[in-house]
This record gives C-alpha cells, structure tokens and sequence, in this order.
C-alpha cells in the first residue's frame, strides 16, 4: 500500500492518508484473525510513504516489485513472498501506476481516484475503482451552483492529466447549464507548488471571480441578453404577461379573460365593462332623458288625439303626424336596448329595430315633403296635379321606402345576425361586453339607406320651404332634416374612433339628439297653436294663410 507521509521540506502529514492507512492495518488484522473470511491464508502488507510526489510513487511502486535491495524494472528479489495487489492512494500517480501494473497483470484498488479513463476495462483491466466516478461529484456541483444561484465561477485543478481530464468534463457539465467560467487555476502536484500557487492566488484578488455577475431577475421581470451569456439584464414583462419566479427566461402571458397585476407577478381576473346602471353616471341620465322625451311625445300624441278634427291637425295628413308621433315614441324605446350588458337577443334587435323605425320616421317626413309639393301644384287652374291629392300617395311612399329598410334587416337578420362578444384584446386590464354587428356592410347598410331616405327628404323640403303651406310645415320639416343629417354625420367619424361602451354611447347620443330634433321642429309649433293660439286654429285663417 502507497500513503503520503511526511514531506522532508515542509514536514507536513496528510492526516487523511494517515487515517486511511490505520484503517486498513486494522481490515488486514481482523482479516487474519478471523478463519471464516480466508482460511488457511494470512495477509501480509508493504507501506510506502510517497510524500505526495508522483515520482517517489513510480520509485516505490519498482521497489515493490524488484524486492527490498533495488528498483529493477522485469527484475523481482522477492523469493518466495508472492505480491498480490496494490492499493493505491488517493490519487498521486493513480495513472502511471496503473499503467505499469497493467503490463504485469497485477490488480490494483483505488479507494480515492474517480478518473472515468480508468474504468475502461480495455486500457485496464486490472484497475478496480471503488469510488463512484467523477460523473457523480460533476452533478453535484452543478446542483450546489443552481442552488445558490451562481454562474460566474473559476475552476482549480491539479496540473497533471487528471486534472486537465476533470477540467474538461466539469467545465463541459456547467457550462452545458448556463454558467460560466471566468478562470482557470491548475495547482502544482508539489506541496512546495501548491503553496506557491495559493500564494499567487491570495495576491491575484313632416482573478477570483464573483459567484455572480449580476443580481437575480425578481417576479415581474425577464431576463434578457447581456454582455456575457451569463450576464444578462433584467426588464419588466411586456403587457399582458408576467413572470412570478425569479430569474424568469421568459414571461407568461395571461389568459385572455386575465391580466397582469400592478406588479406583474399573477394574472387577475379582468372585470366586464359595458353600460352599466351601477357603475356608469351616464346610464341613468340617458335613462331619464329617454323617459322624459317618451313622456313629452305621449303628450303631444294625446293632444293631437284630442283635437283630432281641428284644422291643424288635418293639415298636412294628419294621418302622417300620427305615424311620426308612434314612430318617435318607438325611436326612445330603441335606446332601452342599447342600455346594460347585452346579450343575443338585444343585439339582434339593437339596430334592426332601431333603424326600421327611424326609416319610418323619415319616410313619413318625406311623404309630408312630397305632399306639400304636390298641394301647391294642385291649386293651380286645370293642374294634372289634383288626382294625386289623397291619403294613397303618401301612404305609398312610406309603404314602399319602409319596406326597403325592413327588407335590409331581414337579409342581415336571416344571414349573419348580431350577437354577443367578449372583447379580449381592445383593452388589456378589461373584458368589453359588446353586440358584433355579424356583416359589416349590412350594418353600414341600413345606416346608408336612412341617410340616403334623410338627404331626399332634405332637399325636397328645402326646395318647398318657401311655398304657401299651411303653418309652413315644410320649413319646419328642413330644420328637423337639418338637424337629424347634422347630428348623424357628427357621429360617424365618433363612433368609428371609440371603443366599447363609449362607442354605444355615441350612438344613443346621436338617437336622443336626433329624434328628439325631430319632436321638436315638427310638433312643438303646432302645440303652440293647439294650446296658446286656439284662434288661429281654424278652417278661414288656413285659407287666408295659404292665400298670401
């Protein structure tokens, strides 16, 4: 057996050689005192002291093989003495012995050395190592740095072949894992050279690198390239992601019906928007403006139901006035829809319903429009004129314009309807509630028509406003149309540029200020002269009225 005793320069002892050597005294005594384990065989042992040095080992190693008087390599004195093995220590000059005793067929037992060369059984097959390789002390380094979280570390190995082997797979194993190496120290195989090198170590500071070379990425952050690879810097999860580990590669994005937190280290669920009664002023002043303009309309349809035979009320078809008044009232009930969360249903009849009425409401303008052009053309002498005059025309052309609409909506209704949709990606911290229109054209379309039916009508009353009608309800239809193509032509370019709840907000907006436009030019003079200018409201000052 080779130990490492004490060195002649520095009169050192290596106290774990020395307790390995008592140990093994001890295994050969209860070996030999023992006649179960090898009967009838006593062991006997040779112990040599390497100082630590790889060629005191070879010197040694030819000692035991040539006898006590010399070192003579293929030479043995031992007579009859017969050398069974070696046991080598923990590592000096593993290999070169190993080598040695392969040529000779000698075993050797290594208790320390974990050098994966020699367990090839080809190269040696007489080499028996009872550690478990260095495979396993690899791993556990790697998991020790992963623990502490380092990746900036130096290596320090002996300066033989060992060594520069162990060099080479452990810095193979780290560096496979992310970590880096900053330095590389190899220490002599000298006890002389290794204090030397601790040395240089020591001081070298009508060169001993930090565990780390920079600080971990908390929660919230990622990790993204930096100088090194194994440097990097830290930056805040884009939106919609997050990271709740620390040193994170990579954030995680939230589920579509989930956000980021104000730190970015969990997904929270994102609260419903949409017009609500609880949390939006504006729903309950919408509500009131609604109910008091429904309220105000149902007034004026009472008293024109009242004064159902009077004058002003028969002038101008008042058959008309009373389609207007229904479709007015059904105009303020379409924004009941437009309020709270919708569902299927509500968005099917959203803007079906709402463009159906409003088209009536403007299709029985147009008729007043057409009815006043065709009365002032029929007052003249031997006109053709007069076989038009009638209750038919009109009625016609709200039929006919009506049901174009009505056409429209049923296509879209039968085709692509609106429904329900959850609105994930407008806003990050937010899930918008809101109708799909299904087909865009179909929606654009009913909006096209109605405005199409409100520019004729437009024109058509401006070009009448100057003829003697009675009560000059042909001004009063220009101001309403005015107003209701004003009103719709503001709120195009404000309802493309919105999103969510503010964009059926606009829309209500512009169904209040629009019908209500309507209301008012067409049906509060003639309440006027219902209510407060009951005089005037007979069959001689029509007939005078329209004479001038």
């Amino acid at each position: 057996m080779a130990v490492s005793g004490e060195d002649s320069l520095f009169g050192c002892i290596d106290h774990t050689e020395y307790r390995n050597l008592l140990a093994f005294i001890f295994a050969v005594d209860e070996i030999n005192q023992n006649p179960d384990i090898l009967p009838n065989i006593t062991l006997g042992y040779h112990v040599y002291d390497i100082c630590g040095n790889a060629r005191k080992s070879l010197q040694n190693l030819f000692q035991i093989l040539s006898g006590k008087t010399g070192e003579f390599p293929n030479y043995s004195c031992r007579g009859g003495n017969k050398f069974a093995g070696l046991i080598g220590n923990l590592r000096t000059a593993t290999t070169p012995v190993a080598q040695i005793l392969r040529l000779y067929g000698y075993p050797q037992i290594s208790y320390g050395t974990s050098d994966t060369l020699l367990s090839d059984r080809t190269l040696y097959p007489n080499f028996f190592q009872l550690f478990q390789g260095d495979q396993v002390q690899y791993k556990a380094i790697l998991k020790l740095l992963k623990y502490y979280g380092w990746n900036w570390v130096g290596i320090i190995v002996s300066n033989d072949d060992i060594g520069e082997r162990e060099l080479q797979e452990l810095s193979h194993v780290i560096t496979s894992h992310g970590i880096c190496i900053e330095v590389i120290i190899k220490m002599s195989d000298t006890m002389e050279g290794i204090y030397k090198d601790l040395a240089i170590i020591e001081k070298s500071t009508s060169q001993i690198p930090w565990a780390r070379c920079n600080d971990f990425c908390p929660p919230g952050y990622r990790k993204a390239p930096g100088y090194n690879t194994c440097c990097y810097r830290c930056v805040p999860c884009s939106e919609g992601e997050m990271s709740n580990v620390t040193d994170s590669d990579n954030c995680l994005r939230c589920p579509d019906n989930e956000y980021p937190d104000e730190d970015k280290v969990k997904c929270i669920l994102k609260p419903y928007e949409f017009l609500s009664y609880k949390d939006d002023i504006i729903v309950p002043i919408f509500f009131s403006i609604s109910v008091f303009f429904l309220i105000l309309t149902l007034f004026i349809l009472g008293i024109f139901i009242l004064y159902w035979d009077t004058p002003v009320v028969r002038a101008n078809n008042r058959n008309l006035s009373f389609l207007l008044l229904v479709s007015i009232v059904l105009s303020f009930l379409c924004v009941f829809l437009f309020l709270a969360s919708p569902v299927d249903i509500t968005c099917m009849l959203r803007q079906t319903a709402f463009g159906v009425t409003f088209s009536v409401a403007v299709s029985s303008l147009l008729a007043k429009t057409i009815m006043v052009c065709i009365a002032f053309k029929a007052t003249k002498p031997g006109s053709t004129w007069r076989k038009w005059v009638g209750a038919k025309v009109s009625n016609f052309v709200v039929l006919i314009c009506s049901s174009v609409q009505i056409l429209i909506n049923v296509i879209w209704l039968s085709t692509c309807p609106p429904f329900q949709e959850f609105d994930t990606q407008t806003y990050q911290g937010k899930i918008i509630v809101q109708c799909n229109e299904g087909s865009a054209i179909a929606f654009y379309c009913v909006l096209g028509y109605m405005g199409l039916l409100a520019a004729v009508s437009f024109i058509i009353a401006f070009l009448a406003r100057t003829l003697p009608d009675s009560f000059n309800e042909a001004k009063y239809i220009t101001f309403s149309m005015l107003v209701f193509c004003s009103v719709w032509i503001a709120m195009i370019p404000a309802y493309l540029s919105t999103k969510g709840k503010y964009m059926v907000a606009v829309e209500i907006f512009a169904i209040l200020a629009s019908t209500a436009g309507l209301l008012s030019f067409m049906f509060f003079p003639k309440c006027y002269i219902l209510l407060k200018k009951t005089k005037t409201n007979n069959r001689r000052h029509l007939l005078q009225k329209r004479n001038q």
